[in-house]
C-alpha cells in the first residue's frame, strides 16, 4: 500500500465545495468550445477533475475520454451518486503537449479545488504533470497512459489502464498464429512521444523473444504526415509482418502508404490504433491490421451492458477501449468515496484530508468494471485479467470499420 501524508489545513472541505459550486474558482467561466460544460444543478456536488486533450492533434483521443466520463458520471449520479451527493466533474484542456498538461492539472487543483484527476490523455504529458499532482497530494487516476515507469512516479499516482508490457505482446502471437511462417519483421515508432518509445521496446523484445528476424526499426514524429522514406526502406527489406506503434492520424497513414507501396505482409498496430478514428485515417487499407485492446464491447457483465447501452444510444458506435478505461477511472474514484464515506464521514474532512484519505481507500478496492473485475497493486498499477486481440474490419464502402475481435487462447 502506498504510504499516504496528512497535512492539516484551516480551509474547510465543505467551503470549497461551495466555492466551487457558486462559481468562485472559475472553472465554469473557464469552460469554452473546447472544454465541456457539465452541471449537476447540486450545490454540495463533489467536484472531479477530468484533463484530457481537448485541443491538438491528439484530441480525438482526449474526446474519446471525454465521452467515456460523461456517461459514468450520469451512470452513477443516477444511482445515487456519493451517498446522495453528485459528482461534478471539472473540465480542463491538456492540449497535446506536456506545457498544457501542467498547466491543466494546477489550475484543476489550485483553482477548482478538486479532489482527484482523471488523465492526461497521452503517456508523455504523465510524465510531466503527474509529479504537480504528486506534490500537492491529489490523486491521478491515468485512463490511458499505458507507458512503463506510470504508477512508480508517486504515491498519488495509479492507473487503469493496463501496461503496454502486458497487453502489446497479444497482437504478435496472434499475428503468428494468423501465419505461422512469418519470420521477418519492420518495426516503426514515433520517436518524440514516451509511450510509443515504450511500447517498440516491448514489441521488439517480444519479436527477438520469438525467435523472430527484426530486419529494421524505422522512426517518425507525431507530427508527420509523409512516410514515403521509411516505408520504402521497409518494404526493400521484404518484411512479412510491420509493426506500428503510433498514433491514430500519424499511425493510419503510415499503414496507407504501406499498401499504396504495395507491401502485403501483416500490419499490427500499437494501443494508439485503439479508436474508431482510424478508420477515416486510412479507410479501406486498414482492412486486416491486428490491435491488442484491454477492452471488449461483448465483454458479459452488468456494468459493461449499461455502459456498452448508453454509449451507443448517445454516439450511435462501439465504445473504444479509451471511452471505457475513462468509465472505468471515474468509477474507481466514486466507489471509493462511497467506501471511504461509510467509514468516515467525508463532510468532516479537509480537503487536503479528503484527498489523501480517498487516495489510500482507492488503492484497496476491487472494482466491477467494463474492462471487467479490476484492483490495484501497492504501487497503484492496475491488475487486470481479461484481454483481447481484434482486427480491423472495414465495410464494402471502404469508410465504415469496426474491431472484429479474434480468439486469443
Amino acid at each position: 500500500m502506498k504510504k499516504a501524508l496528512i497535512h492539516q489545513t484551516a480551509l474547510l472541505f465543505t467551503c470549497s465545495m461551495l466555492l466551487v459550486a457558486c462559481g468562485k474558482s472559475g472553472s465554469n467561466e473557464a469552460n469554452s468550445a473546447n472544454n465541456p460544460t457539465v452541471t449537476t444543478g447540486a450545490a454540495n456536488a463533489i467536484p472531479i477533475g477530468i484533463a484530457f486533450a481537448q485541443t491538438s492533434n491528439v484530441a480525438l483521443l482526449g474526446q474519446e475520454g471525454t465521452d467515456g466520463v460523461k456517461i459514468a458520471q450520469k451512470y452513477f449520479n443516477d444511482k445515487g451518486g456519493i451517498n446522495g451527493r453528485p459528482i461534478k466533474l471539472v473540465y480542463q484542456d491538456t492540449g497535446g503537449d506536456e506545457v498544457g498538461a501542467i498547466n491543466a492539472f494546477q489550475t484543476l487543483i489550485s483553482k477548482d479545488k478538486v479532489i482527484g484527476i482523471v488523465g492526461p490523455t497521452l503517456s508523455q504529458q504523465a510524465f510531466s504533470a503527474d509529479p504537480l499532482a504528486e506534490r500537492n497530494q491529489v490523486p491521478v487516476i491515468g485512463a490511458s497512459n499505458t507507458a512503463k515507469g506510470i504508477p512508480e512516479i508517486g504515491d498519488y499516482v495509479a492507473r487503469v489502464s493496463s501496461s503496454v508490457a502486458v497487453v502489446a505482446p497479444y497482437s504478435i502471437k496472434a499475428a503468428l498464429k494468423q501465419n505461422p511462417n512469418l519470420k521477418r519483421v519492420a518495426v516503426f515508432y514515433a520517436q518524440n512521444d514516451a509511450f510509443n518509445k515504450s511500447e517498440t521496446e516491448i514489441f521488439q523484445k517480444t519479436v527477438r523473444n520469438l525467435g523472430l528476424d527484426l530486419v529494421t526499426v524505422q522512426k517518425f514524429q507525431t507530427t508527420d504526415t509523409d512516410f514515403q522514406a521509411q516505408a520504402s526502406d521497409a518494404i526493400n527489406l521484404k518484411p512479412d509482418l510491420a509493426i506500428i506503434s503510433g498514433l491514430a492520424v500519424d499511425g493510419g497513414n503510415l499503414v496507407k502508404q504501406l499498401r499504396e507501396l504495395g507491401y502485403k505482409g501483416i500490419i499490427v498496430g500499437g494501443n494508439g490504433f485503439n479508436t474508431s478514428h482510424i478508420f477515416s485515417v486510412c479507410r479501406a487499407l486498414c482492412d486486416g491490421v491486428i490491435v491488442a485492446q484491454a477492452y471488449s464491447p461483448m465483454y458479459a457483465s452488468k456494468i459493461n451492458t449499461a455502459f456498452r447501452k448508453a454509449y451507443l444510444e448517445q454516439y450511435h458506435r462501439e465504445p473504444p477501449q479509451v471511452s471505457a478505461q475513462a468509465f472505468a477511472g471515474l468509477q474507481v474514484y466514486v466507489e471509493a468515496l462511497q467506501s471511504l464515506d461509510k467509514k468516515s464521514n467525508i463532510n468532516q474532512l479537509t480537503l487536503p484530508q479528503l484527498r489523501t484519505e480517498l487516495n489510500q481507500e482507492l488503492l484497496k478496492g476491487k472494482y466491477q468494471t467494463p474492462l471487467g473485475e479490476i484492483a490495484f497493486t501497492p504501487v497503484g498499477d492496475v491488475i487486470q485479467k481479461e484481454f483481447y486481440v481484434a482486427k480491423l474490419k472495414m465495410e464494402p464502402n471502404g469508410v465504415d470499420g469496426k474491431f472484429s475481435f479474434l480468439s486469443i487462447k
